[in-house]
């Protein structure tokens, strides 16, 4: 969360979307963990031909307030790229794919910074979505069990 791994992050995600093909309305995913990347890369979007807004999927709807399980820049039939900052099993990715589908959006594509190599990404790209991560522990030299995201 610091301000330069903001603005890497942000560039990065940006760049790896663009790389992609993808052109998506918005990006988000479950909260905590992907909320910064998906702000930072709503955020490096700002001022280019793909401005992408940001939203976030909560583990559980409140009982109060709005009572949505998404919040944010997100409405039905938007394009959207889900986010993960580490993908381990692929749990998180699933429960915000099955949150943002189950409220009328359509997800194009998968973006971790970090893949821990322990079958998470092959799980989401055997469910049909395409993943795309900035990096995995291996490229980073180290071991998954090193890695506690």
């Amino acid at each position: 969360m610091s301000a330069e791994g903001q603005v890497l992050i942000g560039r990065m995600g940006l760049a790896a979307i663009r790389a992609a093909g993808w052109r998506p309305h918005a990006i988000g995913g479950l909260t905590m963990g992907a909320d910064p990347v998906a702000y930072a890369v709503a955020a490096a979007s700002w001022g280019t031909d793909l401005v992408i807004d940001a939203f976030s999927v909560r583990k559980e709807a409140k009982d109060h307030g709005t009572s949505q399980l998404i919040e944010g820049n997100f409405r039905s039939g938007d394009a959207v790229v889900v986010v993960e900052d580490v993908i381990t099993s692929g749990g998180s990715a699933r429960k915000a794919i099955a949150a943002v589908q189950g409220a009328g959006g359509r997800v194009v594509g998968v973006l971790a910074v970090v893949d821990r190599e322990q079958g998470g990404g092959k799980a989401l790209t055997g469910d049909g979505h395409k993943v795309v991560v900035l990096t995995t522990t291996s490229e980073l030299g180290l071991k998954a069990a090193d890695f506690t995201g």
